[in-house]
């Protein structure tokens, strides 16, 4: 909550907190010697059922009450980075903000986990060689570089993101959701890339 510890005279972060009782803190900025009074928000724990590819966990997390969130946002567990993907209200009611207090469940993705991504490569006489592959979320990939999977080397010439299909320019693998181009044999690739094998022998988990 780093917006509460801004100083509203000089706008300075240099703020230390001089008394705390409950919820309400007194700050003292450093930078000009302003003293204020704030109260923090009380919070809530939410239910959340996070994602990790084919499996899903169900834990909570706190947050602000009385404050908006939206699909897309990042809230922060104990042990997980989140990124909000559904909103869930009281009847089973879907929506894509709301408040907190009014929040039935959240549903997100787990952003400290790789990304996988769906990789499908064109063949001779109509077939098509799909895969599953893992990579870290801030790997960029651009359409044209020729990439190795198993034993294909293949072109990319499309990357599908979670909002629009490129035909040229790069995405971040975080928000890509599959690679597509036609098979290049004896061409040499940039780099290989991890098939996915499934969440439990990926992490360990059972």
């Amino acid at each position: 909550m780093e917006e509460y510890f801004i100083c509203p005279e000089c706008g300075s972060d240099d703020v230390e907190v001089i008394k705390e009782r409950g919820r309400e803190l007194t700050l003292r900025c450093n930078e000009c010697g302003n003293v204020w009074i704030i109260t923090l928000p009380k919070l809530v724990k939410v239910p959340l059922i996070v994602s990790k590819h084919e499996r899903s966990f169900k834990g909570e997390v706190e947050l602000p009450e009385g404050e908006e969130i939206r699909v897309g946002d990042i809230v922060e567990t104990d042990d997980d980075e989140v990124r909000i993907t559904g909103i869930e209200l009281e009847g089973d009611k879907r929506v894509n903000k709301a408040e907190i207090g009014e929040i039935k469940t959240l549903w997100g993705e787990s952003l400290t986990y790789p990304k996988v991504i769906k990789v499908s490569i064109y063949l001779p006489k109509g077939v098509t060689q799909a895969f599953k592959v893992k990579v870290p979320r801030n790997e960029e990939f651009v359409v044209g570089e020729v990439l190795e999977v198993g034993r294909y080397t293949f072109r990319v010439e499309k990357i599908k993101t979670e909002t629009k299909m490129l035909h040229h320019g790069k995405a971040k693998a975080d928000r890509i959701v599959a690679l597509m181009g036609h098979s290049i044999p004896r061409a040499r690739a940039r780099r290989s890339l991890e098939i996915y094998r499934g969440y439990g022998k990926e992490s360990g988990g059972s």
